[in-house]
């Protein structure tokens, strides 16, 4: 019978959480922040319509109009929409700010529903989410980029430039779990799993990177295993695999806690876990109604392409171990790579 525990987070906790393709967590729909204004997502509802046309609005180019822009609720989703939202509103648009929603599970349909215009996406678990676990993304960022586009013109979406930063997902032991049992890559696991405590997100079981990975190429009984729920790629998750809470933890490789508490990120020897670049997802109707994907991708690519994956966790130090502000953390930033208008 399996074992669950679930261990509820405040907001003060949600915060936290880190980078990864198949992050969940808190927040509601938040309300807009005109540019130039200071804090984080606000959590008021908005009712606003899609990317609506306005009179006049603030910025360098002369672009007008709102577009909503949504996350994920690990930190690296909303850190990326944030730089998003604030390069748009530098050129003229106003954002409003859906931050921290939930796991792709909550956040793909709302897309899709046109509850919010733009999220940054992880473009190879997106295109795995899409097709079912399918099989299409794969280590080529460019490769699965282009899959993905194909998948996206049958929703009336359209990916823009992905980063150069590439986030995957992974599984990571202790090191004296990993001294103790012998652990160096995931096919080791099998053989221990019912001796190991396991850290998963709630929604792994329904996600092919997670449970259908662990199951399908790793032979790993999520029936039977020993399961303390915690939202992906989370400091809490770090926090309970560091503590001794659990003794496997799905985290991020952008994860900053890796490093920090000396943990073993085990071998992905399979070739489960796509090559995970970012890319702005939007709708087509909302790139339409804003000028164009042409219009907003000579604002949001050079953004994208400046992103590496070592800039990409150094920004995450700030926002998870510094727990600084999104916003303060993205403005410095596009002041530095000369980004902003």
């Amino acid at each position: 019978m399996r074992l669950y525990r679930t261990i509820a987070l405040g907001a003060s906790m949600l915060v936290l959480a880190s980078a990864c393709s198949t992050g969940g967590g808190g927040g509601t729909p938040g309300a807009s922040r005109t540019p130039g204004s200071s804090g984080t997502a606000s959590t008021a509802p908005s009712d606003a319509p899609s990317t609506t046309p306005q009179a006049s609005a603030p910025g360098g180019s002369g672009a007008t109009g709102t577009i909503r822009i949504g996350s994920a609720g690990f930190y690296e989703s909303a850190l990326m929409a944030e730089i998003y939202a604030q390069a748009l509103e530098g050129n003229g648009f106003t954002v409003e700010r859906q931050l921290q929603i939930g796991p792709r599970d909550t956040t793909w349909p709302a897309l899709q529903d046109g509850d919010f215009d733009m999220m940054p996406e992880y473009i190879g678990s997106l295109l795995e989410f899409i097709n079912e676990s399918a099989g299409e993304a794969s280590n080529d960022a460019a490769a699965t980029a282009d899959a993905l586009q194909v998948r996206l013109d049958d929703e009336d979406m359209t990916a823009l430039g992905f980063t150069e930063a590439v986030d995957t997902n992974a599984f990571v032991v202790r090191q004296d779990t990993a001294d103790e049992m012998s652990l160096s890559q995931m096919s080791d696991l099998a053989a221990v799993q019912d001796d190991l405590a396991w850290g998963l997100p709630p929604e792994c079981a329904t996600n092919p990177l997670c449970g259908g990975a662990l199951t399908d190429d790793y032979g790993i009984d999520l029936e039977t295993i020993d399961v303390t729920e915690l939202e992906p790629c989370s400091a809490p998750m770090a926090t309970a695999l560091n503590d001794g809470g659990v003794d496997v933890a799905e985290l991020c490789s952008t994860q900053p806690d890796i490093e920090r508490f000396g943990f073993i990120v085990l071998e992905d020897d399979q070739g489960t876990q796509p090559a995970d670049a970012i890319a702005p997802v939007f709708r087509n109707e909302a790139l339409e109604a804003a000028g164009g994907a042409d219009a907003l991708a000579a604002i949001l690519d050079p953004i994208s392409a400046a992103m590496s994956t070592e800039e990409l966790i150094a920004l995450n130090v700030r926002v998870g171990l510094d727990q600084e502000d999104f916003d303060v953390v993205a403005t410095d930033w596009l002041t530095e790579e000369s980004l902003l208008p």
